[in-house]
């Protein structure tokens, strides 16, 4: 008799089994008394609502992250950050870089898959290299951190505020244990302190670049002409994201949420109200008192989010370029093209399933959530975008959800930062193209 191969786990099925283990973990750790500023054991479904947020670096919290979890409590959370942010896969690599271990071909496309690069080439090395570089922006950060923090907590605290508040804004997560410093929620307390808002700009930006963009970074020396159409293209969009933005808020929030500060404050805040839905979940104002035109701004960079390969969640930079290209072409009906490159047909029907993957997942979980919670429908879907984008930026309604509205926002998180299209194909699993060609037919659109 022939002995039955073993079947091995696809990639991205390692991937999704990888973060629902490391949520499980933190989960029982998050529910434990230790874990707790007041001793008893958390609920469940809170502990898992949480668990879930920081690996998935979203940021949303049923509990004040201060005020209810102990130290080790807050100690579990940034360790689910950091391994959500660079993903299980990435952190073994690490780990083996260390100990001299060399990865084997399986275990690449794992890494190629977790890391969200396109080739084998250099997967390896690629991980490595963000491993180190990761470790490095976040001291960076943390030391400029310590500068504010350090005088203002102390020098234990001042010291684990930095270290968290690093971590967690280069890996997007959006979580603090500043608590209601001041009076105000997450950074509203440095909404015009520039070297907090900046060092925190600077890393959800290094942090949502992603690492293959990084790499070509120090390949090329910075040369743009010479780095990947990949690179060029997450650079270019990143730009106009940062800058329009800023100038769009500016002008809406003018006399409203900035209203009584300077105008270099003003400024400043506009700004770090453009990079902070891409997708880290920090605030410095109330997102309950934007405008609606400000609040739906906000949705939409929270949808787009950061780029592939990233510590970001969203639909990606990447995508809505190939889908903008490809809308101008189809008006002008040429090939959809991007600095003298022509985009692949494979690239745009990805971006186009993942567009309207997220856009389906977004409208149908906000009219669940209204179904169940008396929300208004603003607040829903602020709420619903907020988790299925991996932002954590919140109206105010997230500790006041039920029990099947905190299990909802849970599974959206997950499958957020898992990705719309790879969870789907984690659940019908990867597929070879179909050898059978149908016939041409032609359908009317527009």
């Amino acid at each position: 008799m022939k002995k039955r191969r073993a079947k091995r786990i696809s990639p991205v099925r390692a991937v999704v089994l990888s973060f629902l283990a490391v949520i499980a973990l933190g989960a029982f750790a998050l529910t434990l008394p230790v874990s707790s500023n007041g001793g008893g054991w958390t609920p469940f479904v809170d502990a898992l609502f949480t668990a879930t947020s920081a690996a998935c670096v979203t940021g949303l919290a049923v509990v004040d992250t201060a005020g209810h979890w102990s130290g080790v409590g807050q100690a579990v959370i940034l360790l689910l950050i950091q391994v959500g942010g660079l993903g299980a896969m990435t952190i073994i690599t690490g780990f083996f870089s260390v100990v001299r271990k060399r990865a084997s071909l399986s275990d690449t496309r794992m890494l190629m898959q977790a890391a969200g690069n396109d080739s084998y080439a250099g997967v390896v090395k690629l991980v490595k290299r963000l491993f180190w570089g990761t470790l490095i922006f976040e001291a960076a950060g943390a030391l400029l951190l310590a500068i504010r923090f350090i005088p203002l907590f102390g020098w234990g605290r001042g010291i684990w505020y930095s270290v968290f508040h690093s971590v967690s804004a280069f890996c997007n997560a959006g979580f603090d244990v500043l608590g209601d410093f001041r009076g105000g929620a997450s950074l509203s307390a440095f909404a015009t302190d520039p070297l907090v808002v900046l060092t925190v700009s600077a890393l959800i930006i290094l942090g949502g670049l992603g690492f293959i963009v990084w790499d070509d970074l120090i390949t090329t020396r910075f040369k743009f002409k010479n780095m990947k159409l990949h690179s060029k293209v997450v650079l270019v969009m990143t730009g106009v994201l940062i800058v329009a933005p800023t100038l769009i808020f500016a002008l809406l929030e003018w006399t409203n949420t900035f209203y009584g500060h300077s105008f270099g404050d003003k400024l400043l805040m506009a700004l770090f109200q453009a990079v902070t839905p891409r997708t880290a979940g920090f605030a410095t104002v109330s997102m309950a008192q934007l405008t609606d035109a400000g609040a739906i701004l906000t949705i939409v960079l929270m949808l787009i989010g950061g780029s592939p390969g990233s510590t970001a969640g969203g639909v990606k930079t990447t995508t809505v370029a190939v889908v903008l290209i490809c809308t101008v072409a189809s008006v002008k009906k040429s090939q959809p093209v991007a600095f003298k490159r022509t985009i692949e047909d494979d690239t745009v029907r990805q971006a186009t399933a993942i567009l309207l993957i997220y856009i389906a997942l977004s409208v149908v979980a906000t009219m669940a959530l209204c179904a169940v919670e008396a929300v208004p429908m603003r607040d829903a879907a602020f709420e619903v975008v907020s988790a299925v984008a991996t932002v954590g930026l919140s109206t105010g309604i997230t500790p006041t959800l039920g029990v099947a509205a905190k299990l909802m926002l849970t599974v959206l998180m997950f499958a957020g930062r898992i990705g719309g299209l790879s969870m789907a194909m984690a659940i019908t699993g990867e597929r070879s193209p179909s050898p059978v060609r149908h016939p041409v037919g032609k359908i009317l659109v527009g």
